[in-house]
C-alpha cells in the first residue's frame, strides 16, 4: 500500500516541485520517518492539490493524504469543516479526518518555531530578535509571521525572506521537535504519518 501526501505548493516548474519534495522530505526524515516515507506529491496551487488528492483517494492501492495551508486560524471542529468554510471543499465520501492536514496558519509558521535554524540558514545579518518567541505559532496571523521574517532577514546576504527562493531549503533544515512543540497541527501530521507507516 502506497501512502501519497498531496501538498500545496511548489509552483509550476519541475525544479520548484522537486525543491518542495526535497525540503519536506528532509523535514519528515528528521521527524523519524526515515525508511518509511510517504510519496510526496508537490501539486502547485491548493485547488490542484485538492483535486489530485480526490483522484488518488479513489485508488484502492493508495492511502491519499492532503496537506495545505490553513490560510488563517482554525476555528471549525475539524480540518474538513475548516476547508469547507474557507474553500467550499467537501470531504470525499468515506475519507477520514486524519487524511487531511493543515499548516497553521501557513508554512512560514513552522519556520518561526525554529529561530536557530533560520539563523544558521541566513547567517550574518540575521536579526533573531525581530521574531518574537511565540509559544503558539498557530495563533499568529499569517501576515504578521511573514512581516517578521522579512524584518529579520533584510540585512542578510541572502536578502529578505522570499517564499520561492528560500522556503523549501529552510523547511528541510527545521528541527521537527521544535515545530511540533509550537504547532499542534504539525504534530498531528507527524503522528498520523508514523501510525500509517507502521501498518504498511
Amino acid at each position: 500500500m502506497t501512502i501519497k501526501l498531496h501538498v500545496e505548493g511548489g509552483g509550476d516548474t519541475r525544479e520548484q516541485k522537486a525543491r518542495l519534495r526535497r525540503g519536506l522530505g528532509s523535514f519528515l526524515e528528521r521527524a523519524g520517518l526515515s525508511g518509511r516515507m510517504p510519496s510526496i506529491v508537490a501539486c502547485g496551487g491548493r485547488d490542484r492539490a485538492f483535486d489530485e488528492f480526490r483522484f488518488a483517494y479513489l485508488s484502492q492501492d493508495t492511502v491519499a493524504l492532503l496537506l495545505v495551508d490553513a490560510e488563517g486560524p482554525v476555528r471549525a471542529g475539524s480540518v474538513w469543516q475548516h476547508l469547507k468554510a474557507r474553500d467550499d471543499w467537501d470531504c470525499p465520501s468515506g475519507a477520514r479526518d486524519d487524511q487531511c492536514h493543515l499548516m497553521v496558519q501557513a508554512m512560514e509558521s513552522w519556520f518561526v518555531a525554529d529561530r536557530e535554524a533560520l539563523s544558521r540558514y541566513y547567517g550574518p545579518g540575521f536579526r533573531s530578535n525581530s521574531i518574537p518567541q511565540w509559544p503558539h505559532v498557530e495563533r499568529v496571523p499569517k501576515p504578521d509571521v511573514e512581516d517578521r521574517l522579512k524584518r529579520a532577514t533584510r540585512h542578510t546576504s541572502k536578502g529578505r525572506y522570499h517564499k520561492g527562493s528560500h522556503s523549501f531549503e529552510i523547511l528541510g533544515k527545521l528541527d521537527p521537535n521544535k515545530v511540533m512543540e509550537a504547532s499542534p497541527y504539525a504534530k498531528r501530521l507527524i503522528v498520523s504519518l508514523k501510525a500509517l507507516s507502521a501498518h504498511q
